[in-house]
């Protein structure tokens, strides 16, 4: 295993390497309770477990999973994987979402304290352990009250050495705010990328000593680079052409023509200096902030390879984001020098 530089979780005591894993696509097919795909398509788990490993020798620590994901399979996945590795790991899951793991189907959510006690216990028998690094709330929007007995049920579990820490992952600013205010969390996972700045929650991370983990950094596949105008996505995968309202990027199973053309228009910055596109996205992530830990998602051990190379480049310097801001126009952010 590769040592790489560190970044502190937060306020917590766990390092983890500057890049995650995100593992919902190693999940699978899932439906929704709509009967919409619920997932990036067909997976090869032989492939999946190559491509953690592969992650782990390269100096990767930092996985991030959910209990929906495959309707419990990705954890499962991670678990084969991780075995003999586990004291050198640190683990992110997710709870809120309840299914049916035979039938590979979204059935709806609960947050009661009883529940999330068996969520946990639950995830811990799908990944081989007996402890979660980091428990994520997995809704995106939990009223205040219900927040309360939420964040004393992740004390309890947190006090019972069941988890080590927790977090909450959702866009909402004035939620995240209340969230941080009233508990000992370490963590919010937020959309970040190069077309989509988060920076309310990324404020309020870098004010209170949190994690910003980000989800979505590649724009949900757009920012790979090897999609057009006439690529068409398969009806298995949640972009395909039952998308989803919320998925912004793909719009009836191919990509929306207004996000092409932004990223059409900062290509050739995010591919200077000889990176693929995937790792000036990355880049300018690892620019954006210190607090910034993006976890992108991975299929296959090539893609894994591309997104750890992206640490050899390092973040994009001060004038390449500023080129982009002026050019896409929408963001107005402070970029912290760390060369």
């Amino acid at each position: 295993m590769v040592k790489l530089e560190k970044r502190t979780l937060g306020k917590s005591k766990i390092k983890v390497s500057p890049l995650g894993m995100g593992c919902w696509a190693i999940g699978g097919v899932t439906m929704d309770e709509n009967g919409i795909p619920s997932g990036y398509g067909n997976i090869d788990d032989a492939e999946s477990i190559k491509a953690i490993q592969c992650a782990i020798d390269l100096g990767i620590n930092f996985f991030d999973t959910a209990d929906v994901y495959g309707a419990g399979h990705s954890e499962e996945i991670l678990g084969k994987a991780i075995k003999g590795y586990r004291d050198d790991i640190i683990i992110a899951t997710k709870f809120g979402n309840t299914f049916d793991s035979k039938n590979k189907i979204r059935t709806g959510t609960n947050i009661t304290p009883e529940y999330i006690k068996e969520a946990c216990k639950a995830s811990l028998n799908r990944l081989g352990t007996d402890y979660i690094d980091l428990y994520q709330i997995h809704l995106w929007y939990v009223s205040k009250d219900d927040l309360i007995p939420i964040i004393h049920t992740l004390d309890d579990l947190k006090s019972s050495g069941q988890i080590n820490a927790y977090g909450w992952s959702t866009d909402l600013f004035d939620l995240s705010e209340y969230f941080v205010k009233n508990s000992n969390c370490v963590s919010i996972q937020h959309e970040l990328n190069v077309l989509h700045d988060m920076k309310e929650i990324i404020g309020l991370c870098e004010k209170n000593n949190l994690a910003s983990i980000n989800r979505t950094v590649l724009a949900m596949g757009l920012l790979t680079g090897k999609y057009s105008s006439k690529s068409l996505l398969p009806e298995n995968d949640v972009r395909g052409k039952n998308a989803p309202e919320w998925l912004k990027y793909f719009k009836g199973g191919r990509p929306d023509p207004e996000w092409l053309g932004k990223l059409d228009s900062i290509k050739d910055i995010l591919m200077s200096d000889g990176r693929s596109m995937v790792q000036g996205a990355l880049s300018w992530i690892l620019a954006r902030s210190n607090n910034t830990i993006p976890i992108p998602g991975f299929k296959t051990k090539n893609q894994v390879e591309e997104n750890v190379k992206t640490l050899e480049f390092g973040p994009l310097n001060k004038y390449q984001m500023d080129e982009i801001d002026e050019i896409l126009g929408e963001r107005n952010f402070l970029y912290t020098d760390k060369q």
